[in-house]
């Protein structure tokens, strides 16, 4: 079981008027087999948790503290936290140019593994992943997000996942220009891992639609860099019918 801490979390970013203050003191905690929904408007600080959380350099830690296991995360670098088992899909992933879908997956999983898979291996271990994302196996061949559809891009984030098999998988807004089909084929990715009972996920998202597919076990509502209220799956179909103003204005108001 692998349980990721999140406590008294504050984290600020450098603007031209100086530091600001977005997240404000989250606490969180995510164990393995757990789906967890970050649900929130635009702007209440949940892609900043996912960022600072994997080490982005542009989120600074004022405050608090993130453990995986009892090892502290903040004092690792970023290869070292994915090495440890967090594992980050990005909202926007970036373009690497040159670089193949296959030898990237292969040396990302030979980082974390420790040794790198036998070749023969390693091309049956990909082809039956991609095959249950519904990829071309030409893909592999293809530079990593060149060229590629927003679809296809997160069946790659997901395409990771299965093979890297991260003991924390953060999800930033993976439903983001997703049409309907690719958003049903990226779900089932995602419940394939949940059902081994050994990912814990952190789902970011302000839409309900992708719910409709991963049910998650707890939700979580940000509003101005804090959890405002937390829980089950029925809270996010509160969410689908009534929005988020009412915590926005209590937010406000506090």
């Amino acid at each position: 079981m692998a349980t990721l801490e999140i406590r008294d979390l504050h984290v600020s970013v450098e603007t031209d008027a100086g530091d600001r203050e977005i997240l404000r003191g989250v606490d969180l905690t995510v164990r393995s087999g757990e789906t967890h929904a970050i649900m929130g408007p635009n702007g209440s600080g949940k892609s900043t948790l996912a960022y600072s959380v994997a080490g982005h350099p542009k989120y600074k830690i004022t405050g608090g503290t993130v453990t995986l296991d009892g090892e502290d995360v903040l004092a690792m670098s970023v290869d070292e936290r994915a090495r440890a088992g967090l594992f980050l899909a990005m909202q926007y992933p970036v373009e690497v140019p040159g670089v193949s879908v296959s030898n990237f997956l292969r040396t990302s999983v030979t980082a974390v593994r420790g040794e790198a898979p036998k070749l023969r291996t390693w091309v049956k271990e990909m082809r039956s992943s991609m095959d249950e994302l519904s990829m071309d196996p030409a893909f592999a061949e293809r530079s990593v997000n060149e060229g590629f559809s927003g679809g296809e891009k997160k069946r790659h984030e997901i395409l990771q996942m299965q093979l890297l098999k991260p003991k924390i998988a953060i999800l930033d807004e993976t439903d983001s220009g997703l049409d309907v089909d690719a958003l049903r084929i990226v779900s089932e990715g995602v419940n394939r891992v949940k059902e081994s009972g050994e990912v814990g996920t952190l789902l970011i998202t302000h839409y309900t639609r992708i719910l409709r597919y991963i049910r998650p076990d707890f939700v979580h509502v940000f509003v101005d860099g804090r959890v405002v209220a937390e829980g089950g799956a029925e809270l996010a179909d509160q969410l689908e019918s009534e929005g988020y103003d009412s915590y926005v204005k209590a937010a406000a108001a506090s």
